[in-house]
């Protein structure tokens, strides 16, 4: 019997609106490669290089080997998978040629953003930097950065937002050092695009989810999915108002790959399945109805634990979709949990 995530790996391949042929042969470097989204693209792209008998080349960066050899145990004798130990801080030495590169390596913990605000802006800011030149001495034909829809600092309720919209957030906050160094690292892409011709291309994600994420991921999505697991009820430190979409990890490989073939150099994309636009508190009824669990709030310092304030990011689109991207499947968020949840194994 296939795994979901067999299923998912099947269905990005089949996808017409990626131009597959256009990887074939090629080297492709992907950083964050340990990551939720990094790993399933590099799952993805080695599941098609096999099918579709690409012959090409995809050159991991992980900090930490063994986790890597976890990930991609199906690939360990695979010769077209090749990891590179180290950091994007410190890039190792590549050798050959980088046709395409798809940079995620991020810090993601919220707390992080607070209590190691330096080594979040150093990873993000340093990290692309190092990336682009590497980008620009390759001659890279496309280049993607994966950024936040942080980077839009916090529209107004009701909002569309749109790629032309401008983010303002407070330098002297600190937990802003995470968007901040989102926006800085666009600029980058966007100057090194201007500047020197290299194909970068912004991809603003939404939160995203699905199979490969850890039991004990401290990130809401997984708490929430543990909690229907062990029967536990869901307990909200905030009132639950923040809203936004999310998207499901299938679906940001396909959009991250059709942005990478097909996107406009030095401009940004809205990664998101519009469909399953919410409150974190209605979010939260849902998966309680379906599991017969209730929903209690015990309201905590949000600043202190590294949570936003109160955010409104209806994202937009269609600028992605004019490239002829969709979602794989409809359900949205139900279907995205599930399909989650049926992967969550306990350590």
């Amino acid at each position: 019997m296939e795994t979901i995530f067999q299923q998912d790996m099947q269905n990005i391949c089949s996808v017409d609106f990626i131009d597959w042929n256009r990887l074939s042969h090629k080297t492709i470097l992907v950083t964050g490669a340990t990551g939720l989204i990094g790993s399933t693209i590099v799952h993805a792209l080695l599941y098609a290089n096999q099918k579709r008998g690409l012959n090409l080349t995809v050159l991991a960066l992980v900090r930490d080997r063994r986790k890597a050899s976890v990930r991609f145990s199906e690939y360990e004798q695979d010769s077209s998978l090749q990891l590179l130990v180290g950091t994007v801080e410190e890039l190792p030495a590549i050798d050959g040629r980088v046709d395409y590169i798809i940079h995620g390596a991020s810090q993601t913990a919220s707390k992080a953003f607070i209590q190691q605000p330096v080594e979040t802006i150093l990873t993000a800011v340093q990290g692309t930097l190092n990336i682009l030149e590497l980008a620009k001495s390759k001659k890279s034909e496309g280049m993607v950065y994966l950024s936040s829809m942080e980077a839009y600092g916090h529209p107004q309720k009701g909002h569309k937002v749109t790629e032309t919209d401008a983010g303002a957030l407070s330098p002297l906050d600190v937990r802003n050092s995470y968007p901040i160094s989102k926006q800085q690292c666009e600029a980058l892409c966007c100057a090194y695009a201007s500047e020197y011709g290299v194909p970068a291309v912004v991809a603003r994600l939404t939160q995203t989810f699905g199979p490969g994420v850890d039991y004990d991921d401290n990130r809401i999505f997984a708490y929430f999915g543990r909690c229907v697991l062990e029967k536990q009820d869901i307990v909200l430190k905030t009132k639950g108002e923040t809203e936004r979409s999310y998207l499901y990890t299938a679906d940001a490989v396909t959009a991250v790959l059709t942005i990478l073939l097909g996107g406009e150099p030095g401009s940004a994309y809205n990664l998101a399945d519009e469909s399953t636009y919410c409150s974190i508190a209605e979010m939260a009824e849902m998966l309680a109805e379906t599991a017969g669990i209730r929903v209690r709030f015990d309201i905590q310092d949000a600043a202190a634990n590294g949570y936003l304030s109160t955010l409104y990011m209806n994202l937009d689109t269609a600028r992605l979709r004019a490239l002829g991207w969709s979602v794989l499947y409809g359900g949205g968020l139900s279907e995205i949990y599930r399909r989650m949840i049926a992967c969550m194994k306990k350590p």
